[in-house]
């Protein structure tokens, strides 16, 4: 990709890079050069372009494919769109392979879980990945546990963000939510076809106007926080768990970073609600509840309140 080449070059340099240097370098015309220069510039790259050649000063924390290096055929950026989740949908089912990304600027009808709207202001990171795990169905909710996993260590190790995950979907950070997952899937015969996983993470927006329960990342950090590396640090990392999974293993691996076992909780689906101690989640994913006749429940989905403070003799990881 010409642009991606380009950029290579001018960051490489740090210095002026003549346009016949550039041709050189391309092997191509120097009008091409100077064409994809000033889409760079429209597109918000800082080129400084002068009688000696060009220069570059700046570049936007916007996710180009390009500023994917060995992704840029599987990344799709959409300045504005309805929902991610909607576009990879269309892409899957059309062939688009393992690891296609979805990215929008803005979202205008984002989605939560249970139909839920998902705050898709300017700033924040709002992402569809095509998953082809090659799995039978029984496996795959598991796949969304190592997505979570993955992103909860990322935030931890490379921002120092004290992250948990919360059943089943939510990453939090100080008791607010910073992360919601939601995902879709598709089936061919008894295997599964692909699983779109779609995440809104507050990074550089606020969404506290309007979600006081809400954190981004930025906040946390004390600063804004680069989309481009934080996007491409996730797919690295979920590539290299995905081909390296063992799916027995998967749950056990993410209750190491969960903030749900050992809590009262309120679980809500769209016909009911349950309550109870929740003591663990099963190998398919399934939230485990004692109920107050001392009965078990199995829950499979639903949105997950808190009900009471951590209650580590019955499980739980204890909270910093």
């Amino acid at each position: 990709m010409m642009k991606a080449a380009i950029l290579n070059i001018l960051r490489t340099r740090r210095d002026v890079v003549s346009g016949e240097d550039l041709r050189v370098a391309l092997g191509t015309s120097r009008v091409t050069v100077w064409k994809h220069i000033r889409k760079l510039q429209e597109l918000g790259y800082d080129i400084l372009a002068g009688p000696r050649g060009y220069r570059l000063l700046d570049a936007p924390d916007t996710p180009f494919p390009w500023e994917f290096p060995g992704r840029e055929d599987r990344i799709h950026y959409l300045p504005r769109t309805a929902s991610t989740m909607t576009v990879a949908r269309d892409l899957a089912r059309n062939g688009a392979p393992h690891l296609t990304t979805v990215v929008a600027g803005i979202q205008t009808r984002g989605r939560g879980r249970l139909q839920r709207q998902w705050l898709s202001e300017a700033g924040g990171v709002y992402m569809t990945v095509i998953v082809r795990p090659d799995i039978p169905l029984l496996l795959c909710s598991r796949v969304n546990f190592i997505a979570s996993l993955a992103m909860t260590r990322l935030l931890r190790d490379r921002y120092g963000i004290d992250a948990w995950a919360k059943w089943p979907n939510d990453i939090l950070a100080g008791g607010k939510k910073l992360l919601g997952m939601l995902s879709e899937m598709e089936i061919a015969g008894d295997m599964t076809a692909h699983i779109n996983i779609g995440m809104g993470i507050n990074v550089n927006n606020d969404p506290t106007s309007r979600e006081p329960g809400a954190v981004s990342l930025a906040s946390l950090t004390g600063g804004p926080v680069s989309r481009k590396d934080l996007i491409a640090a996730f797919l690295d990392d979920f590539e290299a768990r995905m081909a390296r999974v063992d799916y027995d293993t998967v749950v056990d691996s993410w209750k190491s970073v969960a903030m749900t076992l050992g809590r009262r909780v309120r679980v809500a689906t769209t016909t009911d609600v349950t309550e109870g101690l929740a003591v663990d989640v099963d190998r398919d994913g399934a939230l485990i509840l004692i109920l107050d006749d001392s009965t078990h429940r199995k829950i499979i989905y639903g949105d997950c309140f808190f009900a009471s403070p951590l209650n580590t003799e019955n499980g739980g990881t204890p909270e910093p």
